[in-house]
Order: structure tokens, then sequence, then C-alpha cells
């Protein structure tokens, strides 16, 4: 008698630890987590919908290799073209629009290469190249690192007569970028969200912010479960419809910094 009931207790225990078991993991930039918005938005995911969720923060190039491993259950991320990459692959199942930032560009208040108050990026770029000041790039194949070169190019600027002189990329993520274009006086381009967020600035400021082309798109995936059996198809695709309901939307628009809002919630499909 005692057998039977202990091999029930096992039985009922599975059971429970079972269904407690909904974790899922998301592979999104680094720009989501160190800006303070998982930490704010996941608890309020995980009352509504009783699914945890583990994040592994890297560049978006990253994330969306981790999801090509099946690695993830669902890919956040914020770069369009790589994006449709992935999606063309057969990668993902549907993108979806979750929300919307701006980069811009940060630099010492002493602005050696005269780009404050400017809007043009393209402009604040050559600026920063004939002056050979010290700019950061995260060289890391992010999607801020991605948006970066695209806009150089734009610019119409060589970068490689000026790698480890005044251009210096560090592969690391937005949050390192920032500590070390506080610690060296240097330029960068940052991700609105992080930068707000962001507390050891020195003497950096925003010096080129508004033009049409540092707008900064946020996508979500659910990785293909016809390509990885393993992907949590049910608890990602809940907490992708979650974060482009009007809860979700909602509770994007409401994380705020200082009184400023990070992230602008544009979740149309």
């Amino acid at each position: 008698m005692r057998r039977i009931v202990a091999v029930g207790a096992v039985l009922l225990w599975s059971t429970i630890a079972f269904a407690q078991d909904r974790t899922i993991i998301v592979a999104s930039t680094t720009s989501t987590e160190q800006s303070g918005l998982f930490g704010y938005l996941l608890p309020l995911f995980s009352k509504a919908e009783g699914i945890n969720v583990k994040v592994v923060a890297v560049g978006t190039g990253q994330a969306l290799d981790i999801g090509r491993r099946g690695d993830a259950d669902v890919v956040f991320v914020h770069d369009r073209p790589a994006e449709d990459q992935f999606m063309s692959e057969g990668q993902g199942v549907k993108r979806f629009d979750v929300m919307y930032n701006d980069f811009v560009i940060v630099g010492p208040k002493s602005d050696p290469a005269r780009i404050g108050g400017g809007k043009d990026v393209a402009d604040a770029l050559r600026k920063i190249a004939a002056a050979k000041a010290p700019f950061i790039s995260r060289g890391d194949k992010s999607g801020t690192h991605a948006a970066e070169l695209r806009l150089w190019k734009e610019a119409g600027v060589d970068l490689s007569a000026g790698k480890d002189s005044w251009y210096r990329e560090i592969g690391q993520g937005m949050g390192p970028a920032l500590n070390m274009a506080s610690s060296s006086n240097a330029y960068l381009l940052s991700d609105r969200g992080t930068w707000l967020s962001f507390r050891n600035r020195g003497e950096l400021a925003v010096l080129t912010e508004g033009d049409k082309r540092l707008f900064n798109q946020y996508g979500v995936m659910l990785v293909n479960p016809a390509k990885h059996s393993n992907v949590k198809a049910q608890d990602g695709q809940a907490f992708i419809d979650w974060l482009v309901s009007p809860k979700g939307q909602q509770a994007i628009a409401g994380y705020k910094v200082g009184g400023e809002q990070l992230f602008f919630p544009n979740a149309s499909n």
C-alpha cells in the first residue's frame, strides 16, 4: 500500500512540475535588456499568462543565429533587412511589428567635430571622420551596428583608413560601448532607450537626432517549429500575442525612465 501511495505521489509531483515548467527562451537585443524594458515587461507577462521568460541578450545578428539553431523559441530584434532574411529562409513563422524608438549620435559636450544641434546624420558622420574624432563602434553584428554601417555608407565614408586610430570596434553590447565612449570622450551611435537608462554619462550628450534615417523598428518572430521540433510554439506564440495585444502595447508605452518614454508601441498586424 505504501509503495502504491509513494508511486502515486511521484506521478502527481511529476505532473505538477511539468505543468509548472512553462518557460520560453527569447533571443533578443542588448538594448531591450539594458534599457530595463524586459525587467519591466516580463513580470507583467508572466503574471498574466503563467509563462516564464528566459532572455538571451545579444546583438541582433547573434540572436537570429540562435533562432536558426533552434536554441530559442522567439526572437525579438531590430534589424529589418536581417529579419526579412530570417523569414525568407523559413526560420520564422510570421514577423510582427512591436515598437520603435530612434538612434542618436552622442558625443562629448566639447564636440570637437562640431556636429551639435545638427539633424543630418550623414553630415554628422562626415564631420566626425574629417576631424578624426574618436568614435566607438559596437562591432558586434547587432542591429545598432548594422544601422551604423549603413549610415557610414550613406555618408560616403570609408572606414578602413580610420580603423584602430579614431574608429574603434569593440565587439560588445550597447552598455559597454556607452561606458567606453564616456571614459574616452568619444562619439557613438546609441539607441535612445539604452541612452536614457544609462547613468554613467560623464561628458556625453546627445548631439545629433531627429533624422528619419535614425528610425529604429523592433520586430518579433516565433522560431519555426517545423524546422526545430523543440520549439515551444504555443507558449512562444502566447508571448508574441501578448506583446502585440492592447495590454502588451499599453505596458510598453508605460515604461519610462526619468519621466521619458523609451519605446513607442506600433503593432498593427
